[in-house]
């Protein structure tokens, strides 16, 4: 700063703002050197004519980065008052100092060159009203937004190199830890960790919906290892729904590296601020993604069939097939909520539509939904699973022995969750009885918390034998020669099973969806029949025809002699009193309701029935 003869009196007459910025907090720690000659301006300022009561120092900024001025309300702070011009110069180590971003500097070089404040660095003193000067200082605030694009992209393509080959170590999720070679990663050395996560694929096998198996984990009274980074030791707690859903679709539980599957983005909301959000990028957008990177869970293949399945389980469009199982009576119906394969109508001279093959509801109450055709659904019900148990027939046999190892399997798998939660409440009550004896006696004060640490980790462990016990007493005991041999008959009669009242409208449905894609509806309505082609998940096909009823069902509507007497009464009294009198009388509705205000208009509307009309006063008035 040897060039002194561009400070005049205005300027000395106003005060000299000295900013201070560090561009991270580690730096603030670390970078002492840079602090400190940045805090000594103050002392340039004061050489160069002002007062120290005229220097302010704002460092309100140390720690946020230049690129923005969105979140440093420090820089906002010298805007403003060079603005207001109440500042003569502004002191700063270097530009990237002041602004690393262009519309920042440039906005400061404005409002100081309208204002008459000078601008001053390591290197001298600028006039940004000057030419020569304003244009040193836009070189120089070029540079340094320039200097800022080169080391991010220095850094990042290092980054996406070293994640490229899979080496870069980032956050592995609960269940997996790092391992001494480059990108190795393995399974958690905690069997009970293991255990666990492996329980949620098992039973995502079996339930087919991360909220079953939520309510599964729930029901056994099972925790779930949770852990918010690498270094903080691992806690068990009850699991959220959160948590299941996150290791069912993280696809490195699938033995599969991957890098960038968010970006971030900038945006400016309501107020004109800018800010940023992390998008979820599609899968066919990651920046990596190295299948069979390390041992998983599950094989990739089961992965995606995992998605996919979850995928289903969410609400459908309109005239959309899949969405999750519901419990409605209907196995086969395509409306809002499709339950199991969708009901598409096939364009034939009875259906009387140009259109192409559409997906349509059948026995829907949706009103909103686009009739195609319609045709009742119990007949079509009992076709397509009369079709469903027969070609399942040959396996039933092989599905009751399944049945039976599921049922041991199931009970065992939760028992092999509390014997482990026993060995290590175990563990740590013997690690709390070693921190106890390992202290020294004459410490009273950290003896005495040790020792109300051993005694409740030793509660805990009682705890969890009694929980144990009690959920061993309560495994049902094994299948007996008998219970065999029953359910072996029930194999070879599904569809005593099928019909049976424990067997649920969503295991039908499940049971469908598993074997049946869609099924394509021909309606003849001269011939009372319908034709019916089942497509099944392997690509065979098997047609039906089904015969539909030819009685219709009978009208019902108002009796004349209600009807005759609401037609009295509307010349005379508004619906509201009509309800009253025809309650009072006894009568009813066609559908044997009692009758209201709405029910009466409804009626009087259907049979076109003028509604009564007060006569109108006059404005006129006698004395």
């Amino acid at each position: 700063m040897s060039d002194d003869s561009k400070i005049g009196k205005t300027h000395l007459q106003r005060a000299a703002v000295v900013y201070i910025r560090q561009s991270s907090a580690a730096q603030v720690e670390h970078n002492r050197e840079s602090t400190a000659r940045q805090y000594a301006l103050a002392d340039r300022a004061v050489a160069l004519g002002w007062a120290r009561d005229q220097v302010i120092v704002i460092d309100q900024d140390l720690g946020l980065s230049g690129a923005s001025a969105a979140q440093r309300s420090g820089f906002v702070q010298l805007t403003t008052e060079v603005a207001l011009g109440h500042v003569g110069m502004v002191l700063g180590l270097e530009v990237s100092r002041l602004a690393r971003n262009n519309a920042d500097w440039y906005r400061l070089l404005d409002l100081c060159g309208m204002t008459d404040t000078l601008i001053g660095d390591a290197d001298g003193l600028y006039h940004p009203g000057l030419f020569n000067d304003r244009l040193v200082l836009g070189l120089k605030g070029t540079m340094s937004e320039a200097e800022l694009h080169i080391l991010r992209a220095r850094l990042d393509g290092g980054i996406r190199n070293k994640a490229a080959r899979g080496e870069l170590r980032r956050g592995v999720p609960i269940g997996f830890v790092w391992g001494e070679e480059e990108g190795e990663i393995r399974f958690d050395p905690d069997a009970a960790v293991v255990a666990a996560i492996r329980s949620v694929f098992e039973q995502f096998a079996e339930l087919g919906s991360a909220r079953r198996v939520w309510l599964w984990f729930h029901t056994e009274g099972l925790n779930f290892p949770l852990r918010f980074n690498q270094t903080d030791e691992i806690r068990w707690t009850p699991p959220t729904y959160t948590a299941i859903h996150h290791i069912l679709t993280n696809p490195r539980y699938a033995g599969a590296y991957c890098y960038g599957k968010t970006r971030n983005e900038r945006y400016v909301d309501e107020q004109g601020q800018i800010r940023k959000r992390i998008r979820q990028l599609p899968q066919a957008d990651w920046a990596v993604l190295i299948p069979e990177h390390h041992p998983g869970y599950l094989d990739w293949v089961t992965y995606e069939a995992n998605q996919a399945r979850l995928d289903g389980n969410t609400r459908p469009q309109p005239h959309q097939a899949g969405g999750a199982l519901r419990e409605g009576r209907p196995c086969c119906k395509a409306s809002r909520s499709a339950d199991t394969a969708a009901v598409i109508c096939a364009p034939t001279i009875a259906a009387a539509t140009s259109r192409q093959a559409t997906t349509v509801p059948v026995r829907t109450s949706s009103a909103d939904a686009a009739y195609c055709l319609s045709v009742g659904g119990v007949q079509i019900d009992e076709a397509v699973s009369e079709a469903f148990l027969e070609v399942l027939e040959p396996a039933g046999v092989q599905a009751a022995l399944l049945a039976a190892q599921q049922y041991e399997a199931d009970r065992d798998a939760a028992l092999a969750q509390w014997q482990l939660a026993v060995e290590r409440a175990r563990y740590e009550a013997e690690k709390a009885e070693r921190r106890y004896r390992a202290v020294e006696p004459e410490n009273r004060l950290v003896a005495r918390g040790l020792e109300s640490e051993w005694e409740q980790r030793l509660r805990e462990v009682d705890q969890a034998r009694a929980e144990l016990t009690r959920r061993q007493q309560q495994r049902p005991a094994a299948l007996t020669a008998g219970e065999q041999q029953a359910l072996l008959a029930l194999g070879q009669d599904l569809k005593r099973v099928w019909f049976a009242p424990t067997t649920t409208p969503r295991d039908q449905k499940e049971l469908l969806r598993s074997l049946v894609e869609e099924v394509i509806i021909a309606v003849f309505r001269d011939d009372y029949r319908a034709h019916l082609t089942l497509r099944w998940r392997g690509g065979q096909l098997t047609e039906l025809d089904v015969h539909l009823p030819r009685s219709r069902p009978a009208t019902v509507r108002t009796d004349e002699e209600t009807l005759a007497l609401l037609r009295r009464l509307a010349a005379r009294h508004p619906d509201e009193v009509i309800a009253g009198i025809l309650n009072r009388q006894g009568r009813t509705t066609a559908r044997g309701l009692p009758f209201t205000a709405n029910l009466v208009g409804n009626t009087r509307r259907h049979w076109n029935i003028p509604r009564y009309e007060p006569p109108q006063s006059s404005p006129w008035v006698s004395l």
